[in-house]
């Protein structure tokens, strides 16, 4: 129990350092978002954006970081 504030800071320090990483390279990461699969709905008075496949993408990502982590640290 008394690493839970250890693990709370390292995951916050993480964040930043990929948030500072996204964003120094934002101009590079256009398709991102942008994918086929992505659906957008825009009319008149209304847009609707939902993101499925970038969603995809993301969860087979952190997937694959926590069993890493998971793998390293047993």
């Amino acid at each position: 129990m008394e690493n839970v504030g250890k693990i709370i800071f390292s995951t916050g320090v993480v964040l930043i350092i990929v948030g500072l990483v996204v964003w120094q390279f934002a101009d590079k990461l256009g398709w991102f978002g942008n994918l086929p699969g992505d659906i957008k709905i825009e009319r008149p008075g209304f847009s609707l954006y939902v993101p499925i496949t970038t969603m995809l993408l993301i969860s087979l990502g952190l997937s694959f970081v926590m069993w890493l982590v998971n793998r390293f640290t047993r």
